[in-house]
């Protein structure tokens, strides 16, 4: 297959980019992928590739060979596929293949949950928040301030987009409404 850009060398390098859903493929030499800067993101990858590869290769599969082997839906992928080249090929894979993904994302970062930085300033008001959480969680209020508390709680982890926190907040919300 020849270069897209060029059309005159042999294309090594092919990328594939999903997009609102829509796959588009591109098929590049190696020069023009590095024109495009991604020669560097490749080397890179191709290390993370291999470790992950490594770490996949004892897991279980995702089905067998054949038409029963299951494939995400947003991308086609299988989990052998994923094993094989150490990358995931959407977003979607994660909850696709969420039993055998987990402990390897749990060998490989050490957790299966990301805690990135927060930004500064956000610290305190995060470490005010939780705090304010534990003292709603020690005393004992009557049932409707409770609910209205956590409703003002799950309101603030939407805003900061703690999406865990909120579905706590929520499950807890559900079962104090549940018992009035």
């Amino acid at each position: 297959m020849m270069c897209q850009n060029c059309g005159q060398r042999t294309a090594t390098t092919h990328i594939k980019t999903i997009i609102n859903g829509q796959l588009t493929e591109s098929h590049l030499c190696s020069q023009c992928a590095k024109k495009q800067g991604y020669g560097q993101m490749l080397s890179e990858w191709n290390g993370f590739g291999s470790l992950l590869s490594g770490l996949l290769s004892g897991e279980p599969e995702a089905g067998t060979l054949g038409s029963g082997e299951k494939r995400c839906p947003g991308c086609g992928a299988s989990f052998r596929e994923i094993s094989r080249s150490g990358k995931v090929g959407c977003g979607q894979c994660y909850s696709t293949f969420r039993t055998q993904l987990i402990p390897v994302i749990e060998r490989l970062h050490g957790a299966a949950q990301h805690k990135g930085k927060i930004p500064g300033g956000s610290a305190l008001r995060v470490q005010e928040e939780n705090l304010q959480l534990v003292n709603v969680e020690n005393r004992a209020p009557s049932p409707l301030s409770e609910v209205e508390e956590k409703k003002k709680l799950l309101q603030k982890a939407i805003e900061t987009q703690d999406f865990e926190q909120a579905a706590v907040l929520r499950d807890q919300i559900k079962e104090l409404e549940s018992h009035e």
